[in-house]
Formats: C-alpha cells, structure tokens, sequence
C-alpha cells in the first residue's frame, strides 16, 4: 500500500481509537489509556498508543545522529533515534572509520612495519599472518564501539527504535521494524542516514571477486594480487594496507593524481612509500568494463589496457542514503547522488527538518559529522551554549604512513595571492622521529610573511593525526609563529617538530631581509628610541 494512504488508515483508526477512549470526570474529557484492541501496526512497541510525539527524531545513529541525539537529550527534550542497522553507530562504527583503521593499526603491528628501521626489512611480529588474524581484533573493537554508543542513548533516556524509518509527511515519520509498523511525530526531524559505496550499474559484487569498502572487511583470503579502481581517500588507505599485507597492489583512477587536495611535498612522502611497498598506479586509465577469467578479474580500460587481479575493491564514490526516506512525502528534494542540500547551519528547504554527515556532502568526514549533527540541534532548538565549529577543520588521511593537515596548501596561497612562507621540521632530526624509526615524516607550517600567522599545518608521518591537533588550537586562537618558537615541548617528543619548523620559518623570513620581531615589542622598541632621540636633543 502507498505509504501516504497507509498514514491517512491509520491516522483514522487512531482518531476512532482516541474518541472511544474518551471517558468525562466532572464535565471534563481525559484521554485513557490505549485500548489493547488497537492493531498491531498502529502500536508502538510497548504496544501503548498510535502514535508518539518527540522533540526530535533521528534518522540514523552515526557520528551526526548519535552526537545531535544526545546534544538535545541534555537539555530535556524527549528524543528518539531510528537505526535500520540491528548496531547502532552507523558506518562509521560498523564498516567504515573504525574498522579500516582497526584493521591498518592490526596490519601494522604484526606485521612488524614500525620496527623494520631497527630490525631489517623482513621482520615481522607474526609469521603467515591471515586476514582471519587481522579481523578478530577488528570485530572486537567495533563491538567496545557500538556497545558505547548504545550506552550513552541509553544514559540519556533516548528511545532506541531498530528500523526503517522513511517520511509519511514533514512531521510524521513511518518505521519498519520486526514488530510491523510505526508511525511518530516530531517538532524537528535530523536526517543522518551516512551514505554507501558507490556500485556503477553492470558491474556485479560477490564480496569475493569484486567488492566495494563494506565487503572488503568480510574477505576470506587474503589476495596476492589486489586492484584497487579509485585512488580517493577509502582507495589509497585500503592500498597501503594490502600492500603491507604483502599484497601486490595496482592504483587504477582516471584522474592524473591521487589524492589532489594534499599538499605535493606531503604527497611525494606519501607515494614514495606505497611505491616502496610494491604499490604500482595506472593513473588517467577508466575502467569501462569487468570479465572473470578462471581465478582472475580482469579490469578493461578505455585505453584497451586488460589489468588482472585475484580480487578488486571498487571505492569510486559514495551513495547517500537520502534516496530511500521518501523525502518527496516532507516537501525535500534529493539530488542524483542520494543527497540532501542544507544551509550553513544544516537546515534543509523544510525549516524544522535538518540534515548532518555524509548526506549532506562534502566533506563527509566521521569528525565533522558530530559536530554538524549537534550544531543542526542547536540551531533547531536555540541552545546558545553551542557555536559553529571552525572552517579550519582537520583532515586525517590515514595511509602509510598517515596524513593530516588543516588549512590551505602552498598552491591554494599562491593562487589567492596571500603572502607567505614555510617552516619544515623532518622527523629525521627530531629524537623522537629517530626513536620510532620515522626518518621519512615532516611537518610543515605555512604563515603570513608579514604578520606570522599561522595559516596552515600539513604533516606526514608517524602520528600525524593526533600531531596536527596543537597547531590546529593555535590558528584558532590567532596565534602567530612566535608561539611556536619560544613554547617548551616536553623532549623528545615529535610536538617538538614545532618549534623547529617554527624557527626554520623565522630564518626564512629573516633572510629575506624582513623583521622577525613581535609588532608588540617592535613598538616598545621604537619608543624607547624616541625617548632616547628627545634626550639626546634636550
């Protein structure tokens, strides 16, 4: 049955089921409880009334679900949450952020990778290592994830309704789960449905041969040979790990570069390493057709190039899940690729209906995610205690070796015509850098010429994720290089890749004949030589 002439039969029935259940004390009507007569479809599932009204329902509980949920639980609102999943978390905890980070840390360690520097290139922590080894500390961690993520909503009293929620009209939401049906209403509605892989029409999945990022976590064997067709970020990290799974890696993207957001002296680090590590690019090549041949999968490129492989991951783009709520019932439109357009402060064209995460687009990261969900909420129900997170929001890549950054790249400032200049620190001449066996990593910090502000940080290298982080709170606070120079950071630690960037950037400028002096101790200075001047003629 259509999804809106459903709600009208049941709307109807709950009115009837409202006026039977009437009853008048002292010439007043009260409602009584619902009638156990009531369909099932038309109960919740404590089997209580028709239909429940929130504060806020949520659609998903990823980063943006989970954090906007509990964002408005804190301050009184009755909540609720509907998860397709039989897990709560979303993507992020269940096939995607978690679990292939889990897996690179796994792949890291027993394979021995970070100690090879001191013990030579055939070490390892485990000999014939198995995907099978590599995924029962990934199960586990996904499990602690989810299991906290159910907590907290729990913790907060936020209702927990297991399935498919999509939109009978712009306040009233249809859910269905293993008990039937459920129809809520809601003040304000945060859509946080996260997004899925891309799968180009033709193009067969089996989880074996061919798979996209959900199914490559749920590999039997490890592959000899890997292709990998999309070198985006979910791409370039799955090859670093193959790779060092000892898996013979091939790139294939029609693009000329991988990764073209990155800085290129970042970047160069980067593919250094993957080349090092066998992983071979067949960059500006288009897949344009797949054959099986006997134990094979063969990729056929526009440019008649037949590339075989014992399996090949498909991470070309990501689908929102926006296509599947019905949103055309609530007056929104969902554009080709499964997403939703919103406002700077994720309000959709529907006032009271936001929407946060992946649905929305770009940047679709796990991090930012959260903190959309939670501003969304605190637009929607004016929480003052809640600001708009920074434009200078990090990034984090993680390859092997990782990669974070926040703020422009040196080719984006030349472009803009902003004056600046860099200051590099190289993990080889940082005691730490030599401890963990990084001789490759940098940090660079590019600043204002003429004022020394900070105006971005790029790092590669052991740690960069957690690294890029203290330069990240400095641009905020409109900190300049001079912080960075005369700050004492506990030794040896790689935060100390800071101060020498930072004293390598001021050699730069001085050398380039400009004054390296704080403006604030330049005006002292130049007061006391007025004062001198006017002494010396008194």
């Amino acid at each position: 049955m259509n999804p809106q002439h459903r709600a009208t039969e049941i709307r109807a029935n709950c009115n009837l089921l409202v006026i039977i259940g009437r009853w008048s004390i002292g010439g007043r009507s009260r409602p009584r409880k619902a009638l156990r007569s009531c369909p099932d479809s038309m109960q919740d599932l404590q089997g209580n009334a028709c239909m429940i009204h929130y504060d806020l329902a949520v659609l998903g509980s990823g980063p943006a679900g989970h954090f906007g949920a509990i964002q408005a639980a804190k301050t009184g609102r009755k909540v609720v949450v509907i998860e397709k999943d039989d897990r709560v978390g979303g993507t992020s905890a269940i096939t995607g952020t978690i679990p292939s980070k889990s897996l690179r840390e796994a792949t890291l360690h027993l394979t021995g990778m970070r100690q090879r520097t001191f013990y030579g290139s055939h070490y390892t922590v485990k000999d014939n290592l198995t995907i099978g080894d590599l995924q029962s500390s990934t199960s586990q961690i996904i499990a602690n994830q989810t299991a906290t993520v159910s907590a907290q909503l729990s913790r907060n009293d936020i209702r927990l309704i297991h399935g498919t929620g999509s939109f009978l009209s712009p306040h009233e939401l249809m859910i269905e789960h293993a008990q039937g049906q459920e129809m809520i209403s809601a003040d304000v509605i945060l859509i946080a449905v996260g997004s899925r892989p891309a799968r180009p029409p033709g193009m067969e999945f089996d989880g074996q041969k061919v798979c996209d990022s959900n199914q490559i976590l749920l590999l039997q064997d490890t592959p000899r040979r890997l292709m990998v067709v999309g070198a985006g970020v979910i791409g370039v990290e799955y090859a670093c790990i193959f790779s060092a799974l000892g898996c013979q890696v091939t790139v294939v993207d029609q693009r000329e570069e991988i990764l073209e957001f990155v800085d290129r002296q970042v970047l160069d680090v980067l593919r250094y390493h993957m080349q090092h590590n066998q992983v071979e690019f067949r960059l500006g090549e288009e897949v344009i057709n797949l054959k099986t041949d006997g134990h094979d999968v063969m990729a056929i490129t526009r440019s008649n190039k037949h590339l075989r492989a014992d399996c090949l991951l498909y991470t070309v783009g990501r689908q929102g899940n926006a296509d599947r709520l019905c949103a055309d019932a609530a007056g929104l439109t969902v554009d080709a690729r499964g997403r939703i357009a919103t406002n700077e402060v994720h309000q959709t064209s529907v006032s009271h209906i936001y929407a946060a995460g992946d649905v929305i687009g770009f940047p679709a990261l796990a991090a930012t995610s959260r903190e959309q969900g939670r501003s969304a909420v605190c637009h929607a129900f004016g929480i003052i205690t809640c600001s708009e997170y920074t434009a200078m929001m990090p990034y984090g890549i993680y390859t092997i070796p990782e990669i974070s950054m926040f703020g422009p790249t040196e080719r984006e400032l030349t472009k803009q015509a902003v004056p600046y200049e860099i200051g590099i620190a190289r993990y080889r001449e940082i005691a730490r850098g030599q401890i963990l066996g990084d001789t490759d990593g940098l940090l660079k910090i590019l600043f204002h010429r003429e004022t020394l502000k900070v105006l971005a940080v790029h790092v590669v290298g052991e740690g960069a994720t957690e690294l890029v982080h203290i330069g990240q709170a400095v641009e905020a606070l409109g900190g300049t290089l001079h912080y960075f120079a005369q700050a004492i950071f506990n030794y040896p630690t790689l935060a100390e890749c800071y101060k020498v960037a930072a004293l390598d950037g001021l050699n730069r400028v001085r050398l380039a004949g400009q004054s390296t002096t704080k403006p604030e101790l330049a005006a002292v200075s130049e007061q006391k030589s007025s004062k001198s001047k006017v002494a010396a003629t008194g």
